[in-house]
């Protein structure tokens, strides 16, 4: 068992990513505390993860408040310990050029891509470093490396995690502690769903989509819970500023 004892704090785990990674870690052995500001999403996660066989529990968090996310951290360190942090929650946004963006969309994403990873390690970094072991995993995006057209907040948020991933890596390497991204392309989620809802005919924006894939098709949550995974256990051990990319080959085509 890959996290056999160990505790797995995710955040945006009421779907998606985050839901299908609280599976993959509490079916290799892990501990979950599943947080995210939705707490029906999280209870359904919870559940999600018992029927699987697994344990976990739920905290309803805002990553964009960084004393919340500092108290939900202290919670679960004292209740359960803490060992793997991913830092999954995020959002879209609407098509836009950069021109049209309102502050207020700038702000919002923002807050919750960037800020909310950064609120992550910051919170989960004393701990890791004070038992010189554990991983952070942060979701960034093919957007990490690509500039999307109509997506420059998105693309500015996800490549600003990759190297802030870098940084923190080259920081806490001493301690002990591994510091990853995952970079997927177009995931089946709620979050994809919104993009395609947003276009005028989305049946076929995600026919368009699925063609520029050399696999033809988009990724399921699990194949990147699958890759989560690989980064935040020791068989990863090795591995640390890096950018996994989990995208059917769309960059390479």
């Amino acid at each position: 068992m890959r996290f056999d004892n160990d505790t797995v704090f995710i955040t945006g785990a009421g779907s998606g990513i985050g839901r299908a990674t609280a599976v993959a870690v509490a079916e290799e052995g892990g501990f979950v505390v599943a947080t995210d500001v939705n707490e029906d999403g999280g209870q359904e996660t919870v559940d999600a993860v018992e029927d699987a066989g697994g344990e976990a529990v739920f905290h309803e968090l805002d990553v964009t408040d960084a004393e919340e996310f500092d108290a939900v951290v202290e919670t679960a360190v004292d209740e359960y310990g803490l060992d793997v942090l991913v830092n999954n929650a995020g959002v879209g946004h609407p098509p836009a050029y950069a021109e049209d963006v309102t502050d207020a969309m700038f702000d919002y994403v923002v807050d919750v891509n960037l800020k909310g990873v950064w609120h992550g390690c910051q919170s989960a970094l004393p701990h890791l470093k004070d038992q010189e072991s554990g991983a952070i995993v942060n979701v960034g995006s093919l957007a990490s490396f690509l500039g999307l057209p109509k997506q420059a907040v998105y693309s500015l948020t996800k490549g600003a995690v990759l190297n802030l991933t870098r940084a923190v890596a080259a920081e806490a390497g001493p301690k002990g502690v591994r510091v990853n991204a995952v970079c997927p392309g177009f995931i089946e989620t709620p979050l994809g769903d919104q993009f395609f809802e947003s276009q005028s005919d989305p049946e076929k924006a995600k026919e368009r989509t699925e063609e520029q894939y050399p696999l033809k098709r988009l990724g399921e949550p699990e194949e990147v819970a699958d890759a989560i995974a690989f980064l935040a256990s020791d068989e990863a051990s090795f591995v640390t500023g890096h950018g996994l990319v989990v995208d059917g080959g769309f960059s390479t085509s």
